[in-house]
């Protein structure tokens, strides 16, 4: 790859080399076809029937056919357009920040059928191109914006893409060589973000089993090993016998202060991944009151989960910020016995209490999917000794630290691919091609 002075052109592309062409896509792609349109079945399909992709196939310019839902058997006959090797599937009707996503299909997938959501790229053999670096090309920061533009629809939802805007866009055209050499280039950086993403996965299923032993006492730390290795049995496991069960409420007390002086404080929000997080920051809009005085303060310290959404596992530790504030359908409350808060925020996010979460939620008088703290106060949980929860959580914080390097190298990786596809995709930097 070389930077070279060279003669560059302005196009309704933007400014390209003076050997590139702009041409609309329509002169490209020959076709769009899209999917069926099916209400799925519930459960993960099987490897060896078909499945319907999820509009979250299409990630960051890679395809994932993980992503899939379970098509009827009933419709099975009706299913006909499925990822193919060296194809382009685009996303034509998403969020305002996803409609446009696009990918390229490595292999062929013949048990996986689109939705009428994602359409297939049929090429036009008559005009040389590669598909890899067509994809590349769509898939960039510019032409996502591009396109994001041209979606019809008002709703802050939902957009949709038509046929004849989009094929109506205007792209650069290198010569098929140089195409090909750049699709080349980049393969090699999603080659080094594929085996990121294969460690960091690893890693992640290595705390999850290492999760499931420790906080069942099915594992044991150094020094906390008891010589009898009696366990006690209840509906959901089975415990050692020296750890206690004891119900949430009583090592919890709800806290229902709000910010009643409206206090300028930072507004926070609870996913269900990554537990509270600044709103603003994470959504990259204001979606919270200007009027915060029926908020409700949460501590450092703290904890608060989404009252109407903990089923999901919206429950989040607040150690964020000295005090914060969070919408007033959070539950927010502290740990008022000698408990490791470490300990106690794992033990909640872990499946067994999400799964209580959601018992105890369908098991309430009000349906709309509320778990008022009176509720959550009455789930049991089992707690070994303080010191052995600090030895826990101590552990699991250096898995998380080595789950967060990773995805923090692959943040770097990830921006350095951009910046050199904007380079490599302007004609600003060449390939020897």
């Amino acid at each position: 790859m070389v930077k070279i002075h060279q003669q560059f052109k302005e196009t309704p592309a933007g400014k390209i080399p003076m050997i590139w062409e702009c041409v609309p896509l329509s002169e490209i792609v020959a076709s769009l076809t899209s999917g069926t349109s099916l209400i799925c079945d519930k459960g993960t399909p099987s490897n060896d029937e078909p499945a319907i992709l999820k509009l979250s196939c299409l990630s960051e310019g890679l395809f994932n056919p993980l992503e899939r839902k379970k098509a009827p058997r009933s419709a099975w006959r009706q299913l006909k357009i499925s990822a193919r090797k060296d194809s382009i599937l685009i996303s034509r009707s998403n969020t305002p920040a996803l409609v446009g996503s696009c990918a390229y299909v490595e292999e062929n997938y013949p048990l996986l059928y689109l939705p009428d959501t994602i359409w297939r790229f049929e090429t036009n053999n008559n005009i040389a191109s590669n598909q890899k670096w067509l994809s590349l090309l769509l898939g960039s920061k510019s032409y996502q914006n591009r396109i994001a533009r041209i979606a019809a629809g008002t709703s802050n939802s939902m957009k949709k893409l038509q046929k004849t805007a989009l094929l109506k866009l205007k792209i650069s055209l290198p010569p098929l060589p140089e195409q090909q050499k750049i699709a080349e280039v980049l393969s090699t950086w999603d080659d080094a973000l594929n085996n990121l993403d294969t460690l960091i996965q690893a890693k992640q299923q290595r705390k999850k089993a290492l999760m499931q032993q420790l906080l069942t006492g099915k594992k044991r730390l150094p020094g906390f090993d008891q010589s009898n290795n009696k366990r006690l049995t209840d509906k959901f496991g089975c415990y050692p016998e020296d750890w206690n069960c004891v119900c949430l409420g009583e090592i919890t007390q709800v806290s229902n202060t709000k910010n009643t002086d409206r206090v300028d404080l930072p507004v926070l929000s609870c996913t269900k991944h990554h537990g509270l997080v600044r709103s603003k920051e994470y959504f990259g809009k204001k979606v919270y009151a200007d009027d915060t005085s029926g908020y409700r303060v949460v501590k450092r310290h703290q904890f608060a989960y989404a009252t109407n959404h903990i089923e999901e596992g919206s429950i989040g530790y607040q150690n964020i910020c000295d005090t914060g504030l969070v919408s007033p359908i959070y539950t927010v409350f502290k740990i008022c016995n000698d408990v490791d808060d470490g300990y106690l925020f794992r033990v909640l996010k872990s499946p067994l209490l999400i799964h209580l979460y959601q018992v105890n939620t369908n098991a309430s008088v009000n349906r709309r999917g509320s778990l008022r703290y009176n509720s959550f106060a009455k789930i049991k949980i089992w707690l070994p000794s303080k010191e052995e929860q600090t030895a826990i959580a101590n552990i699991l914080t250096t898995c998380d630290k080595e789950i967060t390097l990773l995805q923090e190298q692959r943040k770097s990786l990830e921006k350095q691919k951009r910046g050199l596809m904007q380079q490599l995709l302007t004609g600003k930097i060449r390939t020897s091609a």
